[in-house]
């Protein structure tokens, strides 16, 4: 192959496409079952080479991992995951981005996922429109990370590492829970809600959202940088107002409530694959005093903690977001984590569980 083929090749790989997979007969744990379930997806890099799994956050899509500061630090030349030598798979979570949600007819509905639904219908992308059979790794932030844990504990063969960020293998608790609950009360009870039935979004669901964002995410130091003063707090404020806000009442309640149920903690000696956990020291959801994430990683054959220092440039529970604090760690990580068989059969798509 020459080099000029080659570099053609390698520019090509660097550009994300935009995949749609129909899951057929997709049964949920509540029993209901989608003959046609939509789940989009993203894919770049060298089909060749080592496949990884990128999972992101509640509201977020494949898009937010396609940004210069996640993305953009990994998927370069030389850089941890780079697109030359990766094959890279981001997927829009069920009610999230181009996959199916709510707001695209059904409302209220809609089957009542949960995450444990979303990592199955990844599991459908991956093996079912991808036809891999196992996965170098497996990345994914808040949600996503959480998303992570559970692969770990589901299929525990099927990726040589794991990396969950910004969470905890831990049941829905404390802080985090208690604001989720918050915020999916507020649609609930908006006079404007309707049952899910509204011709127009509801207003008070922003207030309660921009609540819930101020009170879980940004860091204390970050924040108190930004805004030292009331006045400039309140210009802070007035300049986030004025961002547009495009979520749909019945997907942000979808979203937030499908961390219900999550606890893999029961089930985490299934984990096989190599762990490396980074959380933030300011992680406003995951407060490290807790010593939950200490407490788990001891249970693992082998996984390793990493919390993030807290400063001024960080931002709480969203400093994972920043590729750069932890890109060299996650190349050193893979490095050093052994391969694992990948002569296994392509699994076929499930149509119940």
């Amino acid at each position: 192959m020459s080099d000029v083929t080659s570099a053609a090749e390698e520019a090509g790989w660097r550009t994300p496409t935009v995949r749609d997979h129909i899951a057929r007969d997709f049964r949920f744990r509540t029993g209901e079952v989608m003959a046609e379930l939509k789940l989009r997806y993203t894919v770049l890099g060298n089909p060749a080479g080592d496949p990884v799994l990128l999972l992101h956050g509640t509201g977020g899509s494949a898009n937010a991992l396609l940004a210069r500061d996640f993305g953009g630090e990994l998927f370069g030349a030389g850089q941890p995951l780079d697109a030359a030598r990766h094959f890279i798979v981001l997927t829009d979570a069920i009610g999230h981005g181009g996959s199916a949600k709510p707001s695209d007819g059904l409302r209220t509905g809609f089957p009542r996922y949960d995450y444990e639904d979303m990592v199955e219908a990844q599991y459908r992308v991956v093996t079912g429109a991808l036809g891999l059979r196992h996965l170098r790794l497996v990345l994914g932030t808040s949600m996503g990370g959480m998303h992570a844990w559970l692969w770990g504990v589901r299929h525990p063969d099927f990726m040589d590492a794991l990396m969950p960020m910004s969470s905890l293998p831990a049941p829905m608790s404390g802080r985090n829970w208690l604001m989720r609950r918050l915020l999916i009360d507020a649609i609930r009870n908006d006079p404007h809600w309707e049952q899910g039935r509204y011709l127009a979004q509801p207003p008070g669901v922003r207030a309660a959202f921009e609540m819930f964002s101020v009170a879980t995410n940004g860091g204390s130091l970050a924040l108190q940088k930004a805004a030292p003063s009331r006045a400039q707090a309140d210009q802070w404020l007035a300049a986030r107002r004025a961002l547009p806000f495009a979520a749909d009442a019945n997907d942000m309640l979808y979203q937030w409530e499908a961390s219900r149920d999550y606890d893999p903690s029961g089930e985490l000696d299934r984990i096989r694959a190599h762990v490396l956990a980074i959380n933030s020291a300011d992680d406003e959801r995951n407060p490290p005093e807790t010593g939950i994430a200490e407490r788990a990683i001891a249970r693992l054959a082998h996984g390793r903690l990493l919390h993030l220092a807290a400063g001024e440039a960080t931002r709480g529970h969203a400093t994972v977001g920043l590729a750069a604090l932890w890109a060299e760690e996650c190349r050193a990580f893979l490095a050093a984590v052994p391969r694992s068989k990948t002569d296994l059969p392509v699994p076929e798509e499930r149509g119940s569980r």
